[in-house]
């Protein structure tokens, strides 16, 4: 079942498109991969989910329904450009975004408690935003956007300004809350993130969708049919084409199978040696990503 359904949307600012005739489907549950350079198209299509504007064409619809301005209580937004009251405390701005997103003031308190607990920043919950360290902000802006416990989580570059402990814990916090059942659309320019959280992704660029699928379906697609040898105990003169240098009789290479499968290749290579590792090369999405960026041009 999708929770967000995107049907030919178009976005347009003077000449330029934002959004041209974009289609996708983002199921429920899981984590979903919204990616492409900057200037694709992403954060027009975050704002038209979120109601911040409106598409020129298309229809947007949320579990099923056309999306409505009731459906924002259910959807939480953490955007690039962070937005906290800089003068406002800890813990009295994070009760007012969540009684923004209609909770009630004990269960907001609550919630607020949970959090700053979890979070480790309970200490600082009278401290102005101003007083706390950008790692410390983004914490607080991370909660005021889980606070209501949404059933769509948008997290546009969440990582951002965050050090490698930090990021840790905010990648733990997306891992706990999809498995709640909450839905989150990441967005993102850091592929290694995208390689260990998404199930799936959409991939824009220059306002078209150019891919889009479960990730281990489109790794398995751009596979270049190579695989990592490793042979021990050479005990004769290994083909020039592998380019395998062996060193002591032993060589680590990569060859391509060509027509042969990955049994035939194996049977041909206990001719020249112990195979000790035989391992497929999968591309990274970062290699995915540049290279569909480059084989699609759009005016």
């Amino acid at each position: 079942m999708e929770i967000l359904e995107i049907q030919n949307l178009t976005k347009t600012y003077g000449n330029q498109k934002a959004l041209n005739n974009l289609s996708l489907s983002i199921p429920k549950g899981g984590i979903f991969g919204l990616l492409g350079p900057n200037g694709a198209g992403k954060t027009t299509l975050i704002r038209i989910i979120n109601q911040i504007i409106e598409g020129d064409s298309g229809k947007v619809f949320f579990k099923g329904e056309t999306l409505q301005p009731k459906h924002i209580s259910q959807i939480g937004y953490l955007p690039e450009e962070r937005g906290l009251y800089k003068k406002m405390k800890v813990w009295d701005q994070l009760v007012y975004f969540a009684r923004l997103k209609d909770m009630p003031a004990a269960l907001a308190k609550e919630r607020v408690d949970y959090w700053l607990k979890k979070m480790d920043i309970i200490s600082w919950k009278d401290k102005r935003i101003d007083d706390l360290s950008k790692g410390m902000a983004q914490k607080v802006q991370f909660i005021s956007t889980i606070i209501h416990e949404p059933e769509l989580l948008i997290l546009d570059e969440p990582f951002s300004g965050f050090d490698p402990l930090n990021a840790e814990i905010i990648k733990n916090e997306i891992i706990e809350l999809k498995e709640k059942g909450i839905t989150v659309v990441l967005s993102t320019h850091r592929m290694e993130s995208v390689e260990l959280l998404c199930d799936q992704i959409a991939m824009i660029h220059r306002s078209h969708k150019i891919l889009e699928g479960r990730l281990t379906d489109i790794k398995q697609r751009f596979r270049p049919n190579t695989y990592e040898i490793k042979l021990s105990g050479i005990n004769t003169i290994l083909p020039e084409n592998w380019n395998a240098y062996p060193i002591n009789g032993e060589a680590v290479f990569s060859i391509p199978l060509g027509q042969d499968s990955p049994n035939g290749t194996l049977t041909k290579l206990m001719q020249y040696g112990e195979v000790v590792g035989f391992k497929e090369i999968l591309p990274s999405m970062e290699e995915i990503f540049i290279q569909q960026i480059k084989n699609h041009s759009y005016e």
